[in-house]
């Protein structure tokens, strides 16, 4: 991703219940594309082991909060919490500045 900063991160890490996994993963796909097309909106990264790690990216606070305000979102929310957490947790940040590192086939490593 890149945006020129700064821009606003959205970390939400979580610990899932084990119940119903195909209607979990529905509605995960479903709320990525719906944030996907809210004014705002920057991109998203994932990572999910025995704890879940969403990042979502954001212009700023106000589309977060017209995020999280979403009438669909908030049905997933209210979902979540009564069936597919344990815990969560959200962390707003602000991203000052960002740089990277990519591996080339210059650098003599595959």
């Amino acid at each position: 991703m890149k945006v020129q900063a700064p821009y606003y991160a959205v970390i939400f890490t979580s610990l899932r219940t084990p119940s119903d996994e195909a209607a979990y993963a529905a509605m995960a796909a479903k709320m990525n594309e719906l944030a996907r097309r809210q004014p705002g909106f920057l991109g998203m990264e994932h990572a999910r082991g025995t704890l879940g790690i969403t990042i979502s990216y954001w212009d700023s606070l106000a589309s977060i909060e017209a995020w999280k305000s979403h009438p669909e979102h908030q049905l997933a929310q209210e979902e979540g919490r009564k069936t597919w957490y344990e815990w969560y947790q959200i962390r707003i940040c602000r991203v000052d500045r960002e740089y990277d590192f990519q591996r080339t086939a210059s650098d003599g490593h595959q």
